[in-house]
């Protein structure tokens, strides 16, 4: 029978764990946007910052997702270090509105009312307007239905009457400082165990409201799940940049400090919340009212989760600063790291998130490859007109490495949107990943030409001939618009496709053309007439030739971006 019970009891945990989950995902696809455009303006100060990192984070019950988007908007360049901590701080508060709904959860039999909600759900879902609402409904039904099956559960193992249960709880002293630290130790471990501090949250109500597990204890573990969501996003962080680890370690400062503090105060701030809830701590079991007063214990826990992350906010909102300049010394940068060398900037592999945050990250990931792009044919107009060898074969061998990074770039980035691509999104998402394909793949084809052209300018090096002056300054000319097209490519890659106009790209493009047929017909007719030789018109050519088809890459990462069909101009 207790085998039975004890696997409703994972299964619940599983159920709630996925209830949480769908309602946070569908929630993020429904309001990405417009959660990130309210991240972006709510933070000019360290009281809007708190202010919206609280409403995000109780908005979309997780606090992961609103670290994560704090992290990206601080990669690049929109929030600093500063405003990321104070965000950090409010999605701690926001949290806590998670203990709230389970603790309405354990205080009434809430199953009787998920029926008709999956009903409604699945109408919803087969709505393809309504579709996210559907699973948004969905993942709270499944929530509920899991709180509901744990209530139930635990009523069932009747732990208050089970003796070995019992003495193992009556084994520590209630009022030893030992007991309170290894309770909190406990916590931190089932938390980075199960990688959830609602299921660790939800066996401390049940162990609470049976009666077994006394406020004291209870309210410890509540403390070491603080710790342990901490550790385990610290963890997480390991493989991401050095902004995303300082971010997840001003977290864990922020929620070990508190614990340092709370435990100086832990019986008088405990009996505070206790008699604002209502609960008496001390009442005896023979007391006709005990099972009343049992009730509200789950009140009490969600009580002191939401006070203890408000006042040590209210404590350390004025210590932002100093924070900052602590995990700035505690990670530093890597020292002496080459700009040529292969690394991926934005996107975090260890840091879990939702498809909506994956694309921006994606995004930001493309532009810093077109920025990459655009310096790797900087190098090629620099190699045009260098005279010296060694520094000639020095900057060849750079271009040579850019060729190989921006292949291995197209790679990696397209590898992370395939794995996106696998997750449920909208169609607007898919139609984004599959322009953003698009995108580095043109990319990619730019670095080729670029690669391309220096090797022509090497095999003229090895040669004895060179280019006359006109052809110099023909190539110069024919460069100048290319670069230009590359810094007009870039900024339409930052802007909103609703603020960009394709209008100068494409201009840009036609003047590209005009002047490489002038140059062609042009070179057709020095060469009959001599000028220069007929293997070095071939070369000189072959650059200009090269140089349109980079123009024509580049206006087809502009019509990805803008979301314009392949030669519909």
């Amino acid at each position: 029978m207790y085998i039975w019970i004890f696997l409703r009891l994972i299964g619940a945990l599983a159920l709630l764990m996925f209830g949480m989950k769908s309602m946070s995902d569908s929630l993020q696809k429904m309001a990405g946007p417009q959660l990130r455009s309210v991240l972006g303006t709510m933070t000019t100060n360290r009281l809007t910052g708190i202010l919206s990192g609280a409403l995000i984070t109780a908005a979309v019950q997780s606090s992961t997702a609103t670290t994560v988007m704090t992290v990206s908007f601080v990669n690049a360049g929109l929030l600093t270090l500063a405003q990321a901590i104070s965000v950090i701080m409010g999605a701690n508060i926001g949290t806590t509105l998670t203990a709230w709904i389970m603790s309405a959860g354990f205080s009434f039999n809430i199953t009787d009312f998920v029926w008709p909600a999956f009903f409604i759900a699945i109408i919803l879902i087969y709505s393809k307007k309504r579709k996210l609402f559907g699973d948004f409904l969905f993942g709270i039904a499944f929530m509920f239905l899991g709180l509901g099956t744990l209530r139930q559960a635990g009523v069932e193992l009747d732990l208050a009457h089970n003796q070995p249960v019992l003495d193992f709880f009556s084994s520590f002293d209630p009022n030893s400082f030992l007991t309170t630290l290894t309770f909190l130790v406990i916590g931190s471990i089932l938390t980075m165990c199960v990688q959830s501090s609602a299921a660790v949250m939800a066996i401390t109500m049940i162990l609470c409201s049976t009666g077994v597990l006394p406020i004291y204890q209870g309210i410890a573990l509540v403390m070491g799940e603080n710790i342990g969501t901490t550790v385990t996003s610290n963890i997480a962080a390991l493989t991401a940049n050095p902004q995303a680890r300082r971010a997840a370690l001003a977290h864990m400062f922020f929620n070990v400090f508190g614990v340092l503090w709370i435990l100086c105060v832990f019986r008088p701030f405990v009996d505070i919340v206790c008699s604002f809830v209502g609960y008496d701590a001390e009442m005896p079991k023979t007391d006709p009212s005990f099972v009343a007063n049992a009730s509200k214990l789950s009140f009490v826990l969600a009580a002191f989760h939401t006070g203890f992350n408000i006042v040590n906010t209210a404590i350390l909102v004025w210590f932002v600063p100093q924070i900052e300049r602590l995990v700035c010394a505690v990670i530093k940068p890597k020292k002496n790291v080459d700009e040529d060398d292969f690394r991926l900037m934005f996107i975090q592999t260890g840091i879990m998130k939702t498809p909506e945050l994956s694309i921006l990250e994606a995004q930001k990931e493309i532009h810093a490859f077109a920025e990459r792009i655009q310096r790797m044919f900087g190098m090629v107009k620099d190699l045009l007109v260098e005279t010296d060898q060694s520094k000639f074969v020095k900057l060849y061998s750079r271009i040579e490495k850019y060729e190989n990074i921006s292949d291995n770039m197209e790679v990696e980035i397209a590898k992370y949107l395939d794995n996106v691509s696998n997750s449920h999104l909208s169609d607007e998402s898919k139609a984004k990943i599959r322009a953003m394909l698009r995108e580095i793949s043109e990319l990619e084809s730019i670095g080729d030409s670029c690669y391309n052209i220096a090797r022509t300018i090497n095999r003229r090096i090895s040669g004895k001939e060179d280019f006359t002056e006109q052809q110099y300054e023909h190539l110069h000319q024919m460069m100048e618009l290319v670069d230009l097209s590359l810094s007009q490519m870039n900024n339409m890659l930052v802007g909103h496709k609703s603020e960009n106009d394709a209008t100068r790209s494409f201009n840009i493009e036609n003047e590209i053309n005009n002047f490489r047929n002038q140059l062609r017909t042009q070179n057709i007719n020095d060469v009959n007439n001599h000028v220069y030789t007929y293997t070095i018109g071939t070369m000189y050519i072959d650059i200009i030739q090269e140089c349109e088809k980079l123009g024509d890459f580049v206006v087809n990462v502009v019509e990805a971006r803008m979301g314009i069909r392949q030669r519909d101009i």
